[in-house]
C-alpha cells in the first residue's frame, strides 16, 4: 500500500470559561509534503456531550467555511465534489460513539498547507472539591476494541511528538475566581479587574506532551445558584429554538451540615475495577489500597461485591452479599492478589452482568467504576448506564493521562453521580473515600422547578427533569423562553434572573440548549428513535442551530480555481489511520519518522508483566493501611500483636500503657483512633468513614474506661486528641 504523510505542525487552543462553559477554539496547521493531491482522513476525540458549532479550513489563500447537512446528504455532497476534482471537507460524528469525529480531507494539492478551524462548547465537569475541571488530552492513549470491532490502534510515545501547542485560557463569572491550578506549567494568573471576575493564563512554553493538560478551575461561593439568559438570533425564525431567549439554570445546593455529616446504613455498593495490562504496576497496587479502604468503610448491614474486568471479568459472589467480618474477609484475600493481568478494556459485559442482578430491596445500589482506559463502544456503555438510570447511581474514576473524558464523564452524568479524574500526584484511595461519602448521604427527592415569570412569558423545559439532587452533584435546566418581545436584554436579564447571577454571551447557552434536547431524542427508547418523525425533528434541530448531531455532518465543497477538473482516484483505502487522544491533535505520520502506523485489522497484543511479590509489598507498606487492614468490619480494632508495629510502637509500651481495668478491644480502638487523628489528619479523607465506625462502635459499647483510655493513648503517641475530637 502506498503511505503518505500529512504531518502536523502546530496547534493553536483557546479555551473561554464563562462560569462553567467552555468555548474551545482549536486551529490545527499541517503540510502535505507530497508530490500528488492527498485525501486525508484524520480521527479524534471530543468531549462527549460537546457541541461542534464551527468548523472551518484555510488552503493556500482560500477559506471554506462547512455547514451542517443531512448525513446522507452530505457524504453525496462530499464525493460529487471529489468526484470532479474540487476540494471538499467531511467532519461528523462516529455512529459508535458521540465523543469520536473523523475528518476527511480531500484533494489536498502537493505542497500545499492547510489550517483547520474547530470550535465546540461544553459544560464543565464539577469535581468532587468543587473545581471545575477542563482537559486537554495530549497523551495517546487509543481505545480498546472489542473482538471483532475493525481497526486497531497504537499510541505514539511523547517523545515523538515534534508539533507545538499554544494554550491560553480566560475566565469569567458573577463569582470572583479564588485559584486555577494545572497540571502542567502555568504562566501567573492575570486578573482583568479588582473584583477578581475575571482573569487569564496561559500553558508555560515547552510542555513535552507527557500528560494531559488539566485545568481546574475553582471560584468563590460555589454554591450559588446561577442563571443564563441568551437573546435568540435575530436572524432565525420567531418562534424557533435559536429565535427565542434561552435560559440555563445550574443548581448546586449546599446542603446542611447536619445531612452531610448523616451517613446511611444500608445500600449495595459494587465496585468495578480495571485489571487490563495499562493497569500494571503502581495503577494496581493503588487499586488494591483503595479497595482495602473502600471495603473497611462500608457500614454493617449494607450489600456489596467487587468486579474486575479485562478482555473478560471476574466477580469476587455470584451476586451481592450482606457485609460482615467473613465476606469482607473473604473479599479481602481475593483482592490482595489482584494483578493487571486480564488483557484488554472491555467494560460492557460486566456492566451487563452486574444489571441483570435484581436490586436488594430497600439497598440503594451505587456503583464504582475505576479505568485507566478507552473503550471502543463509548456510546453503547453509556447508553447501558442511562438505561439502569432509575435503579442505580454510577460514581466514575478515570485514572492516569490517558482515560476517556468521555466514557468518564458519560457514565457518572447518566448515572447520578459524579466523576474523579486521578492524575499525576492524586491519590486514588481520598478521591475513592470522597465519593463514597457522597454516596453514603441522603438525596433530596420530589423535586419541582417553579418559574417565577412575567405572565406573558412561557417556558418549554429542553432538559430531562430532575429527579433527586445529591450532595456534591451539579443539576442543569435548559429552558426556552416564548411570549412578548422584550425591549432590550437589560429587561431580559431583569424580569428572568431576579436574585441570580446573569451572563450574556453569543448563543453559547441555545447550541448547548440545542445539544442537550437533540441527545435526549437520540438516546429515546428504540421505538421512538425508528419514529421517521423524530429524525426528522433531529436534522431539523441539529440545521437550525449549526450544531453536530449523529444525524448531520459538517460539509465544505468550494469549486477551486487551479484545480479545474484534473481528477486522481481516492486514496481512502490506501491511507493509514492514526486515532489520537487529543482533542485537537490530528495528526498523520510514517514510519520513517518513527511513529506508530496503524494498519487495519491490526491486533494489539496484550503486554505480560511480572507479578510483583505481595510479602515485599507488606514489608514496605503504608503504616496507615496497615493499620486499617487490622480493623474489624464492626468498627472495632483487636489487640492483635501487629497493631504496636502499626503504631510504631512495642507490644510491651501497648501492654504496659493500657488502663488495668479497660476492655482490650476498647483499648486497642480508642489507640487507632487517637493514631489517626493526632498523626494522620493529612490523610483525613482517607480514613474518616471508618473512624466514624469505629467511633460508633465505641459508643455502642457504653463502656467505663473510654476516658482513661483516650488519655493513656495521648501519652503513649504523644498526642492531645479529645474525646469530642473523635465523636466520643
Amino acid at each position: 500500500k502506498s503511505r503518505c504523510c500529512v504531518p502536523l505542525k502546530s496547534i493553536e487552543v483557546e479555551l473561554e470559561v464563562r462560569d462553567h462553559v467552555a468555548t474551545v477554539v482549536s486551529t490545527l496547521n499541517y503540510e502535505n509534503k507530497e508530490d500528488k493531491l492527498l485525501e486525508a482522513v484524520f480521527v479524534f476525540p471530543l468531549p462527549g456531550d460537546a457541541a461542534v458549532c464551527h468548523f472551518s479550513a484555510k488552503i493556500g489563500q482560500t477559506q471554506i467555511v462547512a455547514e451542517v447537512k443531512e448525513k446522507q446528504k452530505a457524504h453525496e455532497d462530499y464525493d460529487d465534489a471529489l468526484s470532479s476534482g474540487q476540494q471538499a471537507f467531511l467532519l461528523e460524528e462516529s455512529d459508535q460513539s458521540p465523543d469520536i469525529f473523523s475528518l476527511s480531507v480531500g484533494s489536498l494539492p502537493p505542497g500545499e498547507s492547510a489550517s483547520i478551524r474547530l470550535e465546540y462548547v461544553t459544560e464543565l465537569a464539577v469535581q468532587a472539591d468543587d473545581g471545575l475541571r477542563f482537559c486537554l488530552p495530549a497523551v495517546l492513549n487509543p481505545p480498546y476494541q472489542p473482538q471483532g470491532a475493525g481497526v486497531q490502534v497504537t499510541s505514539v510515545p511523547a517523545s515523538l511528538v515534534s508539533y507545538s501547542l499554544s494554550f491560553s485560557a480566560r475566565v469569567s463569572s458573577p463569582r470572583p475566581i479564588s485559584k486555577v491550578e494545572s497540571n502542567c506549567s502555568l504562566d501567573p494568573l492575570q486578573y482583568l479587574n479588582t473584583d477578581q471576575t475575571q482573569a487569564t493564563v496561559k500553558l508555560a512554553a515547552g510542555h513535552k506532551f507527557d500528560r494531559d493538560v488539566e485545568l481546574l478551575i475553582y471560584y468563590k461561593d460555589a454554591n450559588q445558584p446561577t442563571a443564563v439568559v441568551e437573546a435568540g438570533q435575530a436572524s432565525a425564525e420567531p418562534g424557533s429554538l435559536m429565535g427565542d431567549p434561552v435560559v440555563m439554570v445550574s443548581l448546586y445546593p449546599e446542603f446542611p451540615q447536619t445531612v452531610m455529616s448523616s451517613v446511611a446504613s444500608c445500600g449495595e455498593f459494587v465496585f468495578l475495577m480495571d485489571r487490563s495490562g495499562s493497569m500494571s504496576n503502581t495503577r494496581i497496587s493503588s487499586a488494591r489500597d483503595t479497595l482495602l479502604l473502600l471495603l473497611k468503610s462500608l457500614p454493617m448491614g449494607c450489600y456489596f461485591n467487587i468486579y474486575s474486568f479485562g478482555s473478560r471479568y471476574e466477580h469476587i459472589f455470584p451476586k451481592s452479599v450482606e457485609y460482615s467480618q467473613q465476606t469482607m474477609e473473604k473479599a479481602l484475600k481475593t483482592v490482595e492478589q489482584m494483578e493487571a493481568n486480564l488483557g484488554g478494556t472491555e467494560m460492557l459485559e460486566p456492566l451487563k452482568h452486574i444489571y441483570s442482578q435484581p436490586c436488594i430491596p430497600n439497598q440503594p445500589r451505587q456503583l464504582f467504576v475505576f479505568t485507566d482506559g478507552e473503550v471502543g463502544n463509548t456510546k453503547e456503555v453509556i447508553d447501558l448506564v442511562k438505561k439502569n438510570s432509575g435503579s442505580h447511581r454510577c460514581f466514575s474514576f478515570g485514572i492516569g493521562e490517558g482515560a476517556s473524558s468521555a466514557l468518564i464523564n458519560g457514565m457518572a452524568k447518566e448515572g447520578g453521580g459524579h466523576i474523579q479524574f486521578i492524575t499525576g500526584t492524586d491519590k486514588m484511595q481520598a478521591k475513592a473515600m470522597q465519593s463514597l461519602r457522597f454516596a453514603l448521604q441522603p438525596a433530596v427527592v420530589d423535586i419541582s422547578v417553579i418559574w417565577d415569570l412575567p405572565k406573558e412569558v412561557s417556558v418549554t423545559v429542553l432538559s430531562p427533569p430532575i429527579t433527586a439532587l445529591f450532595p456534591g452533584q451539579r443539576s442543569l435546566i435548559y429552558a426556552q423562553l416564548t411570549g412578548q418581545i422584550f425591549d432590550d436584554k437589560k429587561s431580559l436579564v431583569n424580569s428572568c434572573s431576579k436574585n441570580m447571577s446573569v451572563l450574556l454571551y453569543r448563543l453559547t447557552v441555545h447550541k448547548l440548549g440545542a445539544r442537550t434536547l437533540i441527545r435526549s431524542l437520540e438516546e429515546g427508547e428504540d421505538r421512538g428513535w425508528q419514529d421517521t418523525k423524530v429524525k426528522e425533528k433531529v436534522v431539523q434541530l441539529s440545521v437550525q442551530s449549526g450544531i453536530s448531531s449523529s444525524l448531520t455532518a459538517f460539509i465544505a465543497t468550494p469549486t477551486l480555481s487551479g484545480v479545474g477538473g484534473l481528477y486522481l482516484p481516492c486514496f481512502r483505502q490506501a491511507l493509514l489511520l492514526m486515532v489520537m487522544d487529543v482533542d485537537f491533535c490530528l495528526l498523520w505520520r510514517n514510519e520513517l519518522n518513527q511513529m506508530f502506523i496503524i494498519l487495519k485489522e491490526a491486533r494489539i497484543k496484550t503486554p505480560k508483566f511480572d507479578v510483583v511479590s505481595s510479602v515485599s509489598e507488606q514489608q514496605t507498606r503504608d503504616p496507615l493501611l496497615q493499620l486499617v487492614s487490622l480493623q474489624e468490619a464492626t468498627g472495632k480494632w483487636l489487640l492483635d500483636p501487629a497493631l504496636p508495629t502499626a503504631l510504631g510502637k512495642t507490644n510491651e509500651e501497648v501492654e504496659k500503657s493500657k488502663p488495668v481495668l479497660a476492655n482490650k478491644e476498647i483499648w486497642a480502638t480508642v489507640l487507632a483512633l487517637i493514631w489517626l487523628h493526632g498523626l494522620k489528619m493529612d490523610s483525613k479523607n482517607e480514613w474518616d468513614l471508618l473512624a466514624m465506625k469505629a467511633a460508633s462502635w465505641l459508643r455502642a459499647q457504653n463502656a467505663p474506661w473510654v476516658t482513661e483510655c483516650v488519655e493513656a493513648a495521648n501519652l503513649l503517641l504523644g498526642c492531645s486528641v479529645t474525646k469530642e475530637a473523635l465523636g466520643l
